[in-house]
């Protein structure tokens, strides 16, 4: 046995820290026999974080080592939660049989290496990932005064970069804020130098918990470049695109990592993609946020858009629709191309169901493929893959099919995607032999038989040898039972000594007399032998069931190499088939809302009729069946371009708001909109400033987030962003927040020269429409009866007189005193100041205080005069009191 060390650690002990010192800030998941271990702080760690039993084995530097594991054959659950609480973690298997280990003398150890990194943004394992969204992990690579952005995932193989370039760090900031909210990354991987900077550390800081952070000295342009290079065995990276020296870096360096963490296993990746400026409508995170467009806000998981729209039924085609989602286009081509193939669908009810049952009985090609690249394709992979694969054929005629029955051909844009799906004949008819489609397969190939009987003769044999070997043992009790005439006499098998013959011990003597069975073991109950014939069927036995299941593992390999020699046509299928999935889904959703087809050109309109929001609608039909009331939307870029919008909380108002910003993002993504009309000028960026929050964690109030939000689009919206605000200023003082509201509204008509939708309850901006010809007045239309206000969700032309809180507070539950006590002083307050106009007043700032101080000056000042003319002495008491009178009303109290 291995002796331990002077601190009483073992060889294996000093092979885990070895291990360990190699592969900081990861747990080291350490095999040992048919569990993976942990000891010392990764045991208390993971004991701690997933609840297993800590124990203790042997002791180190005189304490005894803490320990605990998880079972090898079901270790993946315990690895997702460990993944999904932060934690890295290093698969360190047995690289060789321990009887190899024991050739070697009575101190060797088994090798062990680590096979496998596994980080939040490497998974693969469909168990591990949701398969509706893809599993992004994000690099950063700064060079000069450009930032470099990479996204992966290693699921799927799709790969993605863009530079920032700014001189301004607040628009750097704002833009890699918008770029990581769309991608929703999983892990950033991220220089030790570039967050050493505080300010850039502050601009992750919402991502903290997800970095990964390198020396600088792995992030080498020319390293990057090579890696690229040499990944996709070109010359140049131009062949793919323009990419800046940023985007090489932060390309090459995730690269880098993911194949560090796969250890040489090289992922399928797809060529990368670069992404611009131009490319899509650009939205900041609080314009996600706040329109909820991937993500609810609330515990509600149906409550965000992408939720309420979704109804594919394959996960290619979620990941699809997500994507397009995230990422609307600017371009009208391709919008309309999407928009071609939604209304080709809508025309064709029974191609859609056909298609949409074929669809969903595929499986996820692409992840499949990937796992295949790293040798973690089980054959149940293989078996789904194989039926997939007998699907395409169905698919395809499915399609020309209907049309030439109807004599009809397709559209250009259907005719593109049904070209890339291909049938894969010779490769479907191999697997199918290999892989029976009604057998029950195993989940891994360690147990082997998953490789169908007569695909090959040789492991045929093998497998008939063994089961000849079972028949034989049998064969061999019934002689020995007869040879002896014990008939208690039994051939058994256990792991540690193989099979066996076995008698009941008072049979002992009787054994004596033959010499052919050579004893073994004592029992209480009962003598063990062996015999040489035994022997050569055991090792026939052994021989062949290792055979068989090398055998199966070859033919696995060999057939997975073939798979993987398609991959390239079997991604294109995969994308293909994803586009139709996502295609039929909006034609079924557009069918069943009575969306529209809206029209996106490259004007500056933006012309809704009857819009309704998606997701409030849909809710609204759940809950109550109920109907939504729609409303008119009409922008102009040249005329009428900003609405001001008033009324009560609780009319719809930011409904209203929110739905027009959402059927812009929906017409861009290229699906129907929620809509009787739509037309709509290409929006470059949309804002959304809607809600109240707060950032304490960097000691932000609400009203400096708004503020910050505010600025936000002020400093970077163009005249072809669309720009939703809502209650701007309201979180400081009257005075203060009236003014900022009105410099706003300013700004955007004169600098920005954007589309806004702005709601409010100061109604003095109201006289603004008197200043700015582009500027409209709208309100939410209520009716008033028995004291009380009836919503009716409806916007009219004008502005509404009051903005009704007491009656929301009254709806809200507030104590009949308090709302009784908040009428009183509204009167008081209204006498107050129902005398001050605003229409005298538009070239500045109409602040109460200013405009009473004038008023209340000019009386005073006749006032004053009056009583100078006025002697005390000569007036009787009457005619003093009727002066007393005309002084009071001079000076209006």
């Amino acid at each position: 046995m291995a002796k331990p060390d002077e601190n009483g650690a073992t060889p294996m002990l000093n092979q885990y820290f070895d291990i360990c010192a190699k592969h900081p800030g990861y747990i080291v998941f350490y095999r040992a026999g048919d569990f993976y271990e942990m000891f010392f702080e990764d045991a208390k760690t993971v004991s701690q974080a997933l609840g297993l039993a800590l124990t203790k084995r042997g002791t180190y530097k005189g304490e005894p080592v803490p320990m605990c594991g998880v079972p090898f054959h079901s270790y993946e659950p315990y690895l997702s939660r460990l993944i999904k609480l932060g934690f890295k973690v290093a698969i360190c298997e047995q690289m060789e049989d321990p009887s190899e280990a024991k050739k070697r003398g009575s101190n060797a150890i088994v090798k062990r290496e680590v096979v496998r990194l596994v980080t939040a943004g490497t998974l693969t394992e469909d168990n591990l990932l949701d398969a509706r969204r893809n599993n992004f992990v994000v690099c950063l690579a700064n060079i000069n005064d450009s930032l470099g952005i990479s996204w992966l995932d290693l699921s799927t193989g799709d790969f993605f970069t863009e530079e920032i370039a700014s001189s301004s760090s607040s628009e750097l900031k704002s833009r890699l804020s918008s770029t990581l909210t769309m991608v929703n990354p999983s892990e950033i991987i991220v220089a030790d130098r570039y967050i050493a900077n505080p300010r850039h550390y502050d601009m992750l800081t919402d991502y903290k918990h997800i970095l990964s952070v390198l020396p600088q000295a792995r992030f080498n342009f020319d390293n990057a470049l090579k890696r690229m290079l040499e990944l996709y065995q070109v010359q140049t990276l131009e062949v793919f695109g323009d990419f800046s020296k940023a985007e090489i870096s932060a390309a090459g360096v995730l690269i880098d990592y993911v194949e560090n963490t796969q250890k040489g296993l090289a992922p399928s990746i797809r060529k990368p993609i670069r992404m611009t400026r131009s490319q899509v409508m650009e939205m900041d995170a609080a314009t996600r946020i706040n329109l909820e467009i991937l993500e609810s806000n609330s515990k509600i998981s149906k409550s965000s858009l992408l939720n309420v729209i979704d109804c594919t039924v394959s996960g290619a085609g979620a990941r699809m629709l997500r994507s397009r989602i995230a990422a609307p286009l600017t371009d009208i081509d391709e919008i309309n191309k999407r928009l071609n193939v939604i209304e080709f669908f809508i025309g064709e009810p029974i191609m859609r169901g056909k298609i949409k049952n074929l669809l969903s009985s595929m499986c996820d090609i692409e992840r499949i493929l990937s796992r295949l690249q790293l040798q973690r394709a089980t054959p149940i992979d293989m078996q789904n893959l194989t039926a997939t694969l007998l699907i395409l054929s169905k698919f395809r005629n499915t399609v020309y099919g209907r049309l030439e029955s109807m004599l009809k051909s397709l559209p250009q844009e259907i005719e593109e995607i049904v070209e890339r799906v291909e049938t894969f004949g010779d490769l479907t008819y191999k697997l199918l032999k290999a892989f029976d489609q009604n057998a029950d397969l195993p989940a891994s190939t360690r147990a082997g038989g998953f490789i169908a009987s007569g695909y090959s003769l040789s492991l045929d044999s093998l497998r008939e040898l063994k089961e000849n070997g079972h028949t034989m043992i049998t064969e061999l009790q019934q002689k020995y039972v007869k040879e002896t005439g014990i008939s208690g006499l039994k051939i058994k098998y256990n792991n540690l000594i193989g099979y066996f013959v076995e008698v009941p011990l008072k049979h002992g003597e009787e054994m004596i007399k033959f010499p052919d069975f050579v004893h073994r073991q004592a029992l209480v109950n009962a003598l063990r032998y062996t015999t040489a014939e035994l022997s050569e069927i055991e090792n026939k036995i052994r021989s062949s069931s290792e055979k068989a299941l090398n055998l199966e593992l070859e033919l696995f390999n060999e057939l997975a190499n073939e798979v993987k020699n398609s991959s390239k046509q079997l991604l294109s299928t995969a994308k293909a088939l994803a586009e139709f999935d996502v295609g039929v889904a909006m034609a079924q959703l557009a069918v069943e809302k009575k969306y529209c087809r809206p029209v996106v050109d490259n004007s500056l309109d933006f012309e809704i009729t009857k819009g309704r929001h998606p997701v409030v609608e849909t809710t609204l039909f759940e809950e109550t069946g109920g109907s939504f009331v729609g409303n008119d939307c009409n922008l102009k870029g040249n005329k009428d371009n900003i609405w001001l919008i008033t009324g009560p909380n609780m009319a719809g108002k930011s409904t209203f708001m929110r739905q027009n910003a959402l059927i812009a993002v929906m017409a861009q993504t290229g699906i129907y909109v929620p809509a009787e009309k739509a037309h709509i000028g290409v929006v470059s960026k949309l804002f959304s400033r809607i809600g109240a929050s707060d950032d304490l964690a960097r000691g932000r109030s609400t009203f400096m987030v708004e503020m910050v939000e505010t600025s936000s689009i002020l400093n970077r919206a163009d005249d072809r962003s669309l720009v939703i605000l809502d209650e701007i200023g309201r979180g400081t003082a009257t005075f203060d927040g009236l003014s900022i509201a009105w410099a706003v509204i300013e700004h955007l008509f004169e600098i920005n020269r954007c589309r806004v939708l702005f709601a409010t309850h100061y109604h003095e901006l109201t006289t603004l429409a008197e200043k700015i010809d582009k500027l409209s007045l709208h309100c939410m239309k209520i009716k008033e009866f028995n004291d009380e206000i009836i919503f009716l969700h409806e916007i009219i032309d004008g502005a509404a007189d009051r903005s009704y809180g007491i009656h929301v507070a009254k709806l809200a539950g507030m104590p009949a005193i308090v709302i009784k006590r908040a009428q009183s002083v509204l009167s008081m307050l209204e006498r107050e100041h129902q005398n001050v106009s605003f229409k005298d007043h538009t070239d500045e700032l109409p602040l109460f205080s200013s405009l009473k101080k004038e008023e209340d000056t000019g009386f005073q000042n006749k006032a004053v005069a009056a009583l100078k003319d006025i002697n005390p002495d000569n007036l009787s008491p009457r005619e003093a009191l009727d002066e007393l009178y005309k002084l009071k009303e001079m000076l209006k109290c």
